[in-house]
């Protein structure tokens, strides 16, 4: 198994020597078995190896033994160790997001501000790129996402991902070594969870060696989608200035809808398979299609731009907030509920499609008022020393058809909320927090009473 990753560190250009490698340890299985195979390659590939984890502090007592584990494993090898401990639920809280995702945001943000100048190892392996695969093809992919994971991404290294779960098992039984199991990832809870426990399975009935064909199936798939990449850059090194392309017509479909892909996403446009063949239809026929907001694509003579149309200036919206329902949009509404903070597991279930924030209601100063954007806004957003530019953060997080239908609440000492941006630090759930304001933006052909289980 050791020739397996080296070779396969070789192969993708991996790791250089003199590098120094951080292993994300969990201690569950896969990420000892990096740790391990890791430092016993140390030598053989010139490299320093340490380890960061990640105490995610959902599961209580649980938490602190996988950190303990981790800590004592990298004692007895004199492997550098580090430690840190985020609050996913209390991110989840504010951010409106699920304990999974905020958990892998707060990962990878430990992630970054423990590997400058490093690399950072994940312990990715074959099972996981055929479920990523199989997740990928479920939500509609083409081939990038049916490449699977990708071997190196930034300063991102996977050198497990040719080798199989049993593999990994049968090489810590083989050294005697112990490791420690997530109880989150023996339930069904999380999509990838039901994809791991129910669907490879059901494969494993039809092929038994379904993981290890893979490895070559997506091997194959992710050479052939670095080729089609390789053109692609060949592409846009000739045609694109800016935000206009022009030459792109001489070029095969796929090159010139991945060339279009990367353009919108330049942007921070939506973009879709059918949204891309449009665009390449009027890129050879010429012609003019809306894209989002006041942002066209016009394609004249070959030569395809994407330019701003503005609509004129959106008019001041506003209305005192009320507890239920406050509409300044004709076709959206922002809900405010009020309950106190002992009683907000009885709102554990929102409809996913409804976006849910949460202020400590007693930290609102004055009078509240709900209304649209204003020229000049800013917000302190939780965990930040300063105020951020209102007009910067819907640039980086907003697309362009959401922006003109934007909530904003502010009180006497200004903006407290800004929908998809988040909460202001002052208003933040804490402990000591009495009554919560649970604001919720929907729709007005959504069913409210279907949206919250009480």
């Amino acid at each position: 198994m050791l020739d397996k990753i080296y070779d396969f560190i070789c192969e993708n250009n991996m790791i250089n020597k003199g590098d120094t490698v951080v292993c994300g340890l969990s201690g569950g299985a896969d990420s000892v078995c990096l740790l391990l195979s890791l430092f016993q390659l140390r030598e053989r590939l010139g490299i320093t190896v340490e380890a960061l984890h990640v105490n995610h502090c959902l599961r209580g007592k649980e938490s602190d033994r996988d950190e303990e584990f981790c800590r004592q494993l990298c004692s007895c090898h004199s492997i550098p160790f580090t430690a840190v401990s985020v609050n996913v639920r209390e991110y989840a809280m504010v951010n409106s997001l699920s304990d999974e995702e905020a958990a892998r945001k707060l990962r990878y943000d430990v992630f970054a501000a423990n590997t400058c100048g490093k690399l950072l190892a994940t312990a990715h392996n074959a099972d996981d790129n055929l479920e990523t695969l199989i997740l990928n093809l479920t939500r509609g992919t083409a081939l990038k996402g049916l490449a699977g994971i990708p071997p190196v991404r930034d300063n991102i290294v996977r050198p497990l991902l040719t080798v199989t779960r049993h593999e990994i098992e049968q090489f810590l039984a083989d050294m005697g070594q112990s490791y420690v199991t997530d109880s989150t990832n023996l339930s069904d809870d999380y999509t990838r969870n039901k994809i791991r426990h129910r669907i490879v399975p059901m494969l494993r009935e039809l092929n038994s060696s379904v993981i290890e064909t893979s490895v070559t199936s997506i091997s194959g798939l992710r050479s052939e989608n670095a080729l089609i990449e390789q053109l692609t850059d060949d592409a846009e090194d000739k045609c694109r200035n800016g935000n206009t392309l022009s030459g792109l017509c001489e070029f095969h479909p796929v090159v010139r809808r991945r060339c279009i892909a990367r353009l919108l996403a330049r942007n921070k446009l939506p973009y879709s398979h059918r949204r891309l063949s449009e665009i390449d239809g009027i890129l050879m026929n010429n012609g003019k299609i809306n894209i989002s907001g006041d942002i066209y694509a016009v394609a004249k003579n070959g030569v395809l731009s994407l330019i701003s149309l503005p609509d004129a200036p959106a008019p001041e919206l506003s209305c005192e907030m009320i507890i239920g329902e406050n509409a300044i949009f004709p076709d959206r509404i922002l809900r405010c509920e009020m309950v106190d903070c002992d009683n907000l597991k009885k709102f554990s279930s929102v409809h996913k499609k409804l976006t849910f924030y949460l202020l400590d209601y007693d930290k609102i100063i004055g009078r509240a008022v709900v209304r649209n954007r204003r020229f000049g806004d800013k917000i302190q957003l939780p965990g930040r020393n300063f105020s951020s530019s209102v007009k910067k953060l819907i640039n980086e997080n907003v697309s362009l058809d959401k922006r003109g239908s934007m909530h904003f609440i502010e009180d006497d000492n200004g903006t407290i909320f800004a929908e998809y941006i988040g909460i202001a630090d002052r208003v933040r759930p804490r402990s000591d927090t009495k009554k919560l304001l649970i604001i919720t933006v929907y729709s007005n052909h959504q069913d409210w009473s279907e949206s919250i289980d009480t």
